[in-house]
């Protein structure tokens, strides 16, 4: 009796287990038995993984858990606003803050451009509405990151990246160095790249202070293989990092030379609300504040990437909702017969997912169970669909050393 039972919950188990791997039409484990399902998807991963050009394109759901989502933000929003606001919040949602915040920016335009206008009342309850809910925003997204993570979720989203980075650093040499895009506010990618000592380039350069300047995405940072030569290889540890929405520590900044007025800083977590904060607010308006520099020239860099012939675009936690984003991913289909585009998807919105419903050998589309696990989500991805890939010799002999020196100790 005993034994049936367990057969029976080792059933609902393999039940449970719902891969699905999708190459245009063609369902790639069709024919495959549920228990080889995933052994298929990971070797798919790896040649893709071995691919010159390799993209990421984040989106929020990478940071979901630590960063809130945007149903959460409205009830803080809700949280902070006084009686008279909540009326007029409560007159413009549709229970979707970004079009709450679209109407209230058209409403705060359409007084701005009134000759009058700016000194109506509701121009000035507008006007402070929209300053409460960004500065939510942005308190909601500058936390503690790092070992002083305020709690366990946020603690396994800085674990999630850094095993994400751990991996994805260590490629052939002859490969060039992984680009990472994201649509994301947020400084995990920062916090994380700096923790695990590994050099990344963001477009900014500079000592105290860090500007702006597009030309550094084509700078290849290396070492010289030897001092008696002129012989330099590429570092290994090295990452491109590309935020297309911007960052809570970019600001305005006129006051040093450059020809670009945005500058890095040093953000201190929990800090209020930067007065110049240079980012994309969550709005459908976003849209057209991308075609503003510095995005303009970010935005080219994801072009030209896409255009680059052996490239793939790994797309994780991002829910397509950027039509200017969306696009340049099937101008580069269009045009760049050797891209391949692998979709990490959510199955209950694959109707919402352009890519899903057309019939292209380049298009890979993943979603499902993994018993409990859901293998869309940025954790499932990091920990058992990447490849391992072995570390330089170099980092090898210093594992060796760093041991043998510590059994010399006795420790």
């Amino acid at each position: 009796m005993n034994n049936q039972t367990d057969n029976n919950v080792q059933e609902n188990k393999s039940q449970e287990c719902n891969f699905n791997c999708f190459q245009g039409a063609e369902d790639l484990l069709r024919n495959i038995d549920n228990k080889d399902k995933k052994e298929k998807i990971k070797a798919i991963l790896f040649d893709l993984f071995n691919i010159k050009n390799i993209n990421f394109l984040f989106g929020a759901g990478t940071s979901n858990g630590a960063i809130p989502t945007m149903k959460e933000l409205r009830e803080c929003v809700i949280g902070e606003l006084d009686n008279k606001e909540k009326e007029l919040f409560d007159k413009n949602d549709k229970q979707n803050l970004e079009k709450t915040l679209e109407i209230l920016y058209s409403g705060k335009t359409y007084f701005e451009n009134n000759p009058q206008g700016k000194d109506n009342i509701e121009f000035n309850t507008l006007k402070n509405l929209i300053e409460k809910i960004e500065k939510t925003i942005f308190q909601a997204i500058n936390i503690e990151i790092g070992i002083n993570c305020e709690n366990d979720t946020q603690k396994e989203v800085f674990k999630n990246y850094e095993k994400f980075y751990k991996k994805v650093t260590y490629r052939n040499k002859d490969l060039n160095r992984v680009n990472v895009f994201t649509t994301n506010n947020d400084l995990f990618n920062e916090y994380v790249l700096d923790y695990l000592n590994i050099d990344y380039n963001n477009g900014f350069g500079g000592g105290l202070k860090r500007s702006f300047n597009p030309a550094r995405f084509e700078y290849v940072f290396a070492k010289k293989m030897d001092e008696g030569i002129e012989k330099y290889e590429p570092l290994n540890h090295m990452i491109y990092l590309y935020k297309l929405h911007g960052s809570i520590n970019w600001v305005e900044d006129q006051n040093h030379n450059s020809f670009f007025d945005i500058e890095e800083i040093y953000l201190k977590p929990k800090e209020q609300k930067l007065e110049k904060t240079f980012l994309i607010y969550p709005t459908p308006l976003k849209e057209g504040k991308s075609l503003t520099s510095p995005y303009t020239d970010i935005i080219r860099e994801f072009q030209k990437k896409l255009s680059l012939s052996n490239s793939v675009l790994f797309i994780i936690g991002y829910s397509f909702s950027d039509e200017h984003i969306n696009t340049i991913i099937y101008r580069a289909l269009a045009s760049n017969n050797s891209l391949s585009v692998v979709v990490f998807a959510d199955k209950d919105k694959l109707t919402r997912i352009p890519l899903f419903s057309i019939n292209d050998k380049r298009i890979y589309v993943i979603y499902g169970k993994d018993e409990d696990k859901t293998i869309h989500y940025f954790n499932y991805f990091v920990d058992e669909l990447i490849p391992e890939h072995k570390q330089d010799k170099e980092d090898e002999n210093y594992k060796k050393f760093v041991s043998a020196f510590k059994e010399a100790k006795g420790g």
